[in-house]
């Protein structure tokens, strides 16, 4: 997986790489869902507990796993984002 591409512009390709790598015990669940929805990585950044409930995964247990590897994602986005601003007000 390319992690130096921005999140907001993975594909639903991307995204089922991501499911398979960062949540295995639901890899099957998730990635009909994915596939379902058509879930891109700007989809993926907005997903909360009750999407994840409505994409198959009742399990409260299973659904703070991945909303925490989704914030992990959430928090590398915004850095990228921040870099991204930096960089453009300093190179002028």
């Amino acid at each position: 997986m390319d992690l130096s591409k921005r999140v907001s512009l993975w594909t639903v390709e991307d995204v089922l790489e991501w499911v398979q790598e960062q949540c295995p015990a639901h890899v099957d669940t998730l990635q009909r869902a994915v596939i379902k929805h058509s879930i891109s990585g700007r989809a993926l950044l907005r997903l909360k507990d009750h999407h994840l409930e409505l994409l198959g995964v009742e399990a409260e247990e299973q659904q703070q796993e991945i909303l925490q590897n989704l914030l992990l994602l959430r928090v590398r986005e915004g850095i990228n984002e921040l870099t991204d601003i930096c960089s453009d007000c300093f190179s002028s």
